[in-house]
C-alpha cells in the first residue's frame, strides 16, 4: 500500500486549516499509511497554535514553522523536505479544493505519469487573481516548456523520486513549477472542481505576484536575456534604415528642416528600451549575487513530529 504525503503551505489560515486536516482525514481514512505536513509561513494569525493542537491529537500530522515570511514556493519545498510518502500531494489551506479528487490525481499517476495536476474549468478566484494564474500557464508553456494543454496550479501529486529531484534545488526564489518542468516532462492533468472560497480572501496581491512571475523567468529560463539581445538587434535595424531614410530625404529636398520632434520621440523611445534590458541583466545579477552569498531559502523555527531520519535533502546529500 501506498504512502501519500499532503504538504499544506499555511498562511493567515486559522479558520480553515482545522477543516481542511479534517477532510484529508475523513477522505484517507481506509488508507493506513498517510501524513500530513502542515508549513507556517510566519502566519499573522494564530494558526501555528492551531497546528500545535491539530499535532497532538494525530501524530501523522507534522508541522514546520518559518522564523519569517519566505512565501507560498519556499513553505512547499520545506514540506517537500521532510515528507516520507510513495506520493506527495500538494494542497492549499483555504478549502477551496474538494480533497475528495485526489484519488483521481493518484489513479492518474499509476497510468505511469510522473507528476499529475488538477485542471479547473473554472476557478472560483477573484478576477484578478485568475488573471494572474493566466498570465503565470501563458509565462511556463513559453519560458518553461509547459505542455499547452496542462495546467499548472497548486493542486498536484507528484511521485517521490521528482520531490527527491526538486529539493536538491537548496537556492533562494523557489519556483515550484520550474522545478517540476525541468524534472519531467511526463505530465498529465485531470479535470476537478474548484469551490468558492467561504472564508476569508487570497494572500497573493499584484506585488506577490509579480514577484513571483519574476522568479520563474529568472531562475530557471534565459530567454527574458534573449529576447533583449533580440530586441536590440532590431532596434538597431531599424534605427539604421531610417538614419538611410533620412540622409536620403535630406539630398532630394534639401529645404526639409530637421524635425526635432521626431528626433526627441527616437531618443526617448531607445532609451527607455536601454533602460529596461539594463534592469533586466541586473535582476539576474542581483540574484546571481544573493545566491553567491548561500542566502536561505528558508529557515525553520520549529518542527514537531519529524524524525531526524524524515529529512530528504540530508538523505540526498
Amino acid at each position: 500500500m501506498k504512502k501519500i504525503s499532503f504538504v499544506i503551505p499555511c498562511y493567515n489560515s486559522e479558520r480553515t486549516i482545522e477543516s481542511v486536516v479534517k477532510e484529508i482525514e475523513n477522505t484517507i481514512k481506509k488508507v493506513d499509511q498517510y501524513e500530513i505536513i502542515l508549513v507556517n509561513d510566519c502566519s499573522k494569525d494564530n494558526v501555528w497554535n492551531k497546528i500545535k493542537k491539530l499535532t497532538e491529537k494525530n501524530k501523522n500530522i507534522k508541522a514546520v514553522n518559518f522564523s519569517k515570511n519566505f512565501g507560498q514556493h519556499s513553505a512547499l519545498m520545506a514540506g517537500y523536505r521532510f515528507s516520507t510518502g510513495d506520493i506527495v500531494v500538494s494542497v492549499d489551506d483555504d478549502g477551496q479544493i474538494p480533497i475528495d479528487e485526489v484519488y483521481s490525481l493518484i489513479d492518474k499517476l499509476d497510468e505511469g505519469y510522473d507528476v499529475v495536476y488538477a485542471s479547473y474549468a473554472k476557478k472560483k478566484h477573484s478576477f484578478f487573481r485568475n488573471l494572474g494564474t493566466k498570465a503565470n500557464n501563458y509565462m511556463c508553456e513559453k519560458m518553461l516548456g509547459k505542455p499547452k494543454e496542462i495546467m499548472i496550479t497548486s493542486f498536484f501529486a507528484a511521485k517521490s523520486y521528482i520531490i527527491d529531484e526538486m529539493i536538491k534545488y537548496y537556492n533562494p526564489y523557489a519556483y515550484v513549477p520550474g522545478l517540476v518542468l525541468r524534472s519531467t516532462n511526463n505530465i498529465a492533468s485531470v479535470p476537478v472542481n474548484h469551490r468558492e472560497r467561504e472564508i476569508g480572501e487570497s494572500g497573493y496581491n499584484f506585488k506577490k505576484l509579480l514577484s513571483l512571475w519574476i522568479n520563474g523567468f529568472t531562475a530557471f529560463s534565459i530567454i527574458p536575456l534573449r529576447a533583449s539581445m533580440l530586441a536590440g538587434v532590431l532596434f538597431s535595424f531599424v534605427g539604421f534604415i531610417y538614419m538611410i531614410y533620412i540622409i536620403i530625404k535630406k539630398f532630394m529636398v534639401p529645404s526639409v528642416p530637421v524635425g526635432y520632434s521626431s528626433m526627441l520621440s527616437i531618443i526617448l523611445l531607445m532609451g527607455g528600451i536601454i533602460l529596461l534590458v539594463l534592469g533586466m541583466i541586473g535582476e539576474y545579477i542581483g540574484r546571481i549575487y544573493i545566491n553567491i552569498n548561500n542566502s536561505p531559502q528558508y529557515i525553520i523555527k520549529e518542527k514537531i513530529n519529524i524524525n531526524k531520519d524524515e529529512d530528504r535533502y540530508e538523505k540526498n546529500k
